[in-house]
């Protein structure tokens, strides 16, 4: 028998576990999928700053979705002229940031990640991995032991889930 078809190749990102034929996804292993545009953060970057979705505000999930921004000035606390957003996000992330005002006309939210508990809380290697902070500024893919540049979070506990 044929491994089950998961989804359209249009409608997900592949996962580990998974494999694509025909357009389609299939399960080869127990593995994993993500839809698109479902629990994404960063949906977008260009050198000035990074387009999110806010998904939650505190623990409180939101039924509609609004949109944030996140400006190179306001990335880290120190050293604001040198950031580089390539090297601090990348689409797919999950950020915890705080909102710092309304931002424009298109009903975006100005949002800041400078301070150390802020930044980066999941990021997935290009192996499809969960990667490991290993620094303020760096994660590790823990197959391929690659490491990529983030603006990684020094996630306080009140904000780790039992």
């Amino acid at each position: 028998t044929q491994p089950p078809k998961l989804c359209s190749v249009g409608d997900c990102n592949q996962g580990t576990g998974v494999y694509q034929r025909h357009g389609y996804i299939y399960s080869s292993l127990a593995g994993y999928v993500m839809r698109k545009n479902e629990g994404e953060e960063v949906t977008g970057i260009n050198s000035r700053f990074a387009k999110v979705h806010i998904l939650y505000v505190g623990s409180t999930p939101l039924k509609d979705r609004f949109r944030g921004t996140i400006r190179k000035e306001d990335v880290r606390e120190s050293e604001k002229d040198k950031v580089d957003i390539y090297k601090s996000f990348r689409p797919g992330d999950i950020v915890l940031a705080k909102v710092i005002s309304l931002g424009d006309v298109q009903s975006t939210y100005l949002l800041t990640t400078a301070e150390n508990e802020l930044g980066v809380v999941v990021a997935h290697s290009e192996a499809g991995a969960q990667m490991i902070p290993i620094s303020w500024r760096e994660m590790q893919c823990p197959q391929t032991n690659a490491k990529e540049f983030r603006k990684v979070a020094r996630v306080q506990p009140e904000y780790l889930e039992a």
